[in-house]
């Protein structure tokens, strides 16, 4: 499988959690920075090695076998920023780009190794869930920040924008997963959140807050 066609299948399914009936071509073109020919061609192209299944007008979907590699392509990808962070002192904003390049490795053993090496990581520095060998994915609880109410406090337990600017403005505020925040206050007017983070006061936007993920508690 080529570099080009593993990062198809990866894309398409983090698409599918938004398009539950069929990715649409321009969904997937937009997202890879392509033309909608170009995706095209290729989803045929992964159709005929029966990773995908297409029908007009309907999208593309992953087909059984397309899903479990693109599964163990996110499990390589979360596993090397792990070490990335954990074994080289990258920062958070730092390790995707490199992970991209790593993911693409073969060596089943390599990765084997590697899951072994770090302890068996249950979630990436970002606080999504790593596959497991097998494929299995865990569910972890939890909800936005945006949608706590006053008094309210949580666990940061992920992010869903893991753009290098939102994980920089992050670390500018000293929230990190793990981190501890209480709301306590919330401006109608343009959605912006009062929080406490360990003791400390500070006023985020409203965008920030739709981008952290809390555990309630």
């Amino acid at each position: 499988m080529t570099l080009s066609e593993e990062n198809y299948l990866k894309t398409i399914f983090h698409l599918e959690k938004e398009y539950k009936d069929g990715v649409p071509t321009n969904a997937i073109a937009h997202e890879m920075h392509t033309k909608a020919s170009s995706v095209t061609d290729m989803i045929k192209r992964l159709a005929e090695k029966d990773l995908m299944v297409y029908k007009k007008y309907q999208g593309a979907k992953l087909s059984d076998s397309g899903r479990k590699h693109a599964i163990k392509i996110i499990r390589k990808h979360r596993l090397w920023e792990c070490f990335l962070v954990d074994k080289l002192n990258f920062n958070w904003d730092e390790v995707h780009e490199v992970a991209e390049q790593l993911e693409h490795i073969k060596s089943e053993k390599l990765i084997l190794e590697l899951d072994k090496f770090l302890e068996y990581p249950k979630t990436d520095p970002h606080g999504d869930p790593i596959p497991d060998q097998d494929g299995h994915i865990a569910v972890i609880q939890k909800r936005v920040l945006a949608e706590l109410q006053r008094g309210e406090e949580g666990i940061c337990v992920g992010v869903n924008d893991s753009s290098s600017a939102f994980l920089q403005y992050l670390d500018k505020n000293n929230i990190a997963l793990g981190k501890k925040i209480k709301i306590e206050d919330k401006e109608e007017f343009d959605n912006s959140l009062v929080i406490q983070v360990e003791g400390k006061k500070m006023t985020i936007s409203g965008l920030a807050a739709n981008n952290l993920y809390i555990k309630k508690i």
